[in-house]
Formats: structure tokens, C-alpha cells, sequence
């Protein structure tokens, strides 16, 4: 059997790179730092692809502004009250002549809401009766005005007697301003019906 010949293998030697010599080197380094450092900024703050932005949060309404030009409006809201004569809940013509005017504005503005109507009493007479009187002036006007073309939804009533004079006195300068219904601008009251009732009478009552 004949020997195996092998032929020899020939390494070459390793040639290393050699080094970046010279003034270039390291403004070189420093130049691909800064390019490096601004691409991932850049990719930090770009969005993600397929994402849209998030919406911009609305301004929430300043409820306290809206309270406070809703308390202006109703200042501004003023209605005249309308007389009586002594122990009578019938209106005087004087008092029809108002009614009409306040009927076209309460009409002209929605915004008003519910107008409460209240009816007063002068000093004389039982509790009781002027209670009593008070609520049939009351009745009184908010038919009229129903009559007018105000929507009966838009108007409630109530009676304070002789409990809230308008001016104090004891005699006839006094209750003649105290005889009287007056009317309330409330901008968030809910609708309340009305009853009904029948004028009242006496020779003491107011």
C-alpha cells in the first residue's frame, strides 16, 4: 500500500487595518457622535407611523361666568306691579294698560322662564283673609295674562298676605302701594300650575 501524500498547507500572514492616523480622527468621531445622537432624537419625537395625534382637550365653560350673567339678566328683568282698590281683586284699568305691555315682553323673551306672580295685602284684616286676597289678586293677574297670549306653562303664583309690605305706614299713603301684585323672573324654575279662584271681600280686609 503506497503512503498518502499530503501537500503542505500555506498560511499567509494576518495583515491588521492600521489605525486612523493624523489631525482627522477625532473631529471625525465627534461628527459621527453628533449625527447619531441627532437621528434618535429626531426618531424619538416623530409619531408613531399609523396613529393619529390625540385630540386637543376642549376649554371646560366656566360655570361660575355663566351664573354670574344669568344673575345680571334677571337684575336686568323688571316688570311693574300692578294695583288694587281696598278689598277688591279685580283689576283697575290702569293695571290692564300694564298687564299688556308685560305680556308682549314675558312673550318676546322665552328666556325669562316662569314668572311667579305674588299678590300682597296692606296690614288690615286677619291673616287669613289677606292670605286669601293675596292668592285671588295673584289668580287674577295670571288669567289676564293668559288671556294676552302668555303660554299658562309660563306662569305661577303664590300669596304673601299682608307679610311683605312694599312700604311702611299706617294709613291709606302706605296701602295703596301695599295693595299690589308683583311679578318674579325666574331664569331655572320648573313649571307649576296655577290653581284657580274666586275674588274675596270684606269691609276689613285690604
Amino acid at each position: 500500500m503506497s503512503p498518502i501524500h499530503r501537500a503542505p498547507v500555506r498560511i499567509s500572514p494576518i495583515t491588521r487595518s492600521r489605525p486612523i492616523a493624523g489631525p482627522l480622527a477625532l473631529p471625525t468621531l465627534l461628527t459621527l457622535f453628533l449625527a447619531s445622537a441627532l437621528a434618535l432624537g429626531c426618531a424619538s419625537q416623530a409619531p408613531a407611523p399609523g396613529l393619529d395625534p390625540p385630540p386637543a382637550q376642549p376649554t371646560p365653560v366656566a360655570e361660575a361666568k355663566d351664573a354670574e350673567r344669568v344673575a345680571v339678566d334677571q337684575a336686568s328683568v323688571r316688570l311693574e306691579p300692578v294695583y288694587f282698590d281696598t278689598n277688591r281683586a279685580v283689576l283697575r284699568i290702569d293695571a290692564r294698560d300694564s298687564l299688556k305691555s308685560h305680556a308682549k315682553a314675558i312673550i318676546d323673551h322665552p328666556e325669562w322662564g316662569v314668572i311667579t306672580i305674588d299678590g300682597h295685602c296692606d296690614e288690615r284684616g286677619s291673616d287669613q283673609y289677606n292670605l286669601a286676597l293675596g292668592r285671588s289678586r295673584a289668580i287674577e293677574v295670571e288669567r289676564n295674562l293668559v288671556k294676552l297670549g302668555v303660554p299658562p306653562a309660563r306662569v305661577a303664583i303664590r300669596t304673601f298676605g299682608a307679610g311683605r309690605p312694599a312700604v311702611a305706614g299706617h294709613d291709606e299713603s302706605a296701602w295703596s302701594y301695599n295693595r299690589r301684585s308683583e311679578f318674579q323672573v325666574d331664569m331655572f324654575a320648573s313649571t307649576t300650575p296655577a290653581g284657580t279662584g274666586n275674588s274675596l271681600r270684606s269691609k276689613y280686609g285690604g
